[in-house]
């Protein structure tokens, strides 16, 4: 799958050099950062030089400025939108257009880039948006958030991380195809700010958009028995702006491989292709590793929290060294996924990965409304 990642700001441009490495392989994937903050945009080192763009006559960032942010958005979304012929936009199956909401530069401008995008490319855009951790930011003098503290920020009336992002999310209704939603103030540990848990937030989010991605359309070495392509993409994520949540986990398997040395393993790709040549594993060993990395990736902690049964569709896709893929696990976690949900609207795919040591699963919900984080971020705006 080609997937246009654009950061937009701090923090999307933080996240999109994030998703950026940790892609196997960069070729259908490229990424751009876009900011009027040079010295910030500089931090995205593992995109190209040349797909960093700095916008707007400026020195420093916005500082909260939400209404600067849309002003400046709507008067560079053209020059923004241009820069990605630096790459292949034509050619793209989709674009990911990401964002700290809260902020004023990635919040302004998201918007009036989407609705650009819309209209210069057929491929669908969606938007990664991470919800404000409240008290924390924005105000890197900010003390480190508690339960307690955030608990007596929800009571008090919204900062202006909160009313910038409840605004953002509603300039993106209508423009977005699809919002995947990550809550940094449900992922922080007990007394961490977000200044020290925001690389591990990163890189935790990465992973769960970059395997999202990876696995539709997939061309590995491996062929998938149901493969997931660019149509299921769009059919579980829709057009009209739904929100979005990922449940992602790794299950760790031992492997005939994990002894050998590089050597060893790259015959085992060039001579061992054929199902029968695969190392044997206990059926009932499978199973279980199996159905234990559905349960986790459903139930488990999701980007944002949600209700399952309130989602109104749903997508289940399975990986790891082939031989552990077991079918009937993959279709009972499917059928379970369905009932959960209550709908048959559920995709389910498997992602054969022959050098890898863990099962993973990936649980797709979509259509999660009504979200209680959401709604507090909304009420908050309002008041």
């Amino acid at each position: 799958m080609q997937l246009e990642v654009i950061g937009v700001g701090g923090a999307g441009c933080r996240i999109a050099d994030a998703i950026y490495s940790n892609t196997s392989d960069g070729s259908d994937v490229e990424a751009f950062a876009f900011d009027v903050d040079s010295e910030s945009l500089q931090e995205s080192t593992a995109v190209p030089a040349d797909h960093r763009h700095q916008y707007a006559d400026r020195n420093g960032g916005l500082y909260g400025d939400l209404g600067r942010g849309i002003e400046l958005g709507k008067q560079y979304a053209e020059e923004l939108s241009s820069k990605l012929v630096r790459g292949q936009p034509s050619l793209a199956d989709a674009f990911l257009v990401v964002v700290g909401l809260g902020g004023a530069t990635g919040g302004g401008a998201a918007p009036a880039l989407v609705r650009e995008l819309q209209i210069l490319y057929d491929a669908p855009v969606y938007v990664l948006a991470t919800l404000p951790a409240t008290g924390t930011d924005g105000d890197p003098s900010a003390p480190p958030a508690t339960d307690e503290s955030r608990e007596r920020n929800a009571r008090k009336s919204p900062s202006p991380v909160v009313a910038n992002a409840t605004r953002t999310l509603e300039l993106l209704d209508g423009l977005a195809n699809a919002v995947i939603c990550f809550d940094n103030a449900a992922w922080l540990r007990t007394g961490e700010s977000l200044a020290e848990g925001r690389t591990r937030l990163n890189q935790t989010l990465a992973t769960h958009v970059a395997t999202l991605f990876a696995v539709v359309g997939d061309g590995g070495e491996a062929t998938a028995e149901t493969a997931i392509d660019t149509n299921d993409l769009e059919r579980i994520l829709g057009a009209e702006t739904d929100v979005v949540t990922l449940g992602y986990t790794e299950q760790h398997v031992e492997t005939d491989g994990e002894e050998a040395d590089v050597g060893s393993r790259l015959k085992a790709r060039l001579f061992s292709s054929k199902p029968s040549d695969e190392p044997s594993v206990d059926r009932t060993t499978a199973i279980r590793a199996v159905e234990t990395a559905i349960r986790k990736a459903a139930h488990g902690k999701h980007t944002l929290e949600r209700e399952p049964e309130k989602a109104d569709r749903a997508l289940l896709v399975v990986g790891g060294p082939p031989a552990w893929l077991n079918r009937q696990a993959i279709a009972d976690g499917r059928r379970d996924l369905a009932s959960t949900i209550g709908s048959n609207r559920v995709l389910g795919g498997d992602a054969p990965r022959p050098d890898a040591d863990a099962v993973f699963a990936l649980v797709v919900l979509a259509g999660v409304d009504p979200v209680e984080r959401l709604e507090e971020l909304v009420a908050g705006g309002d008041t």
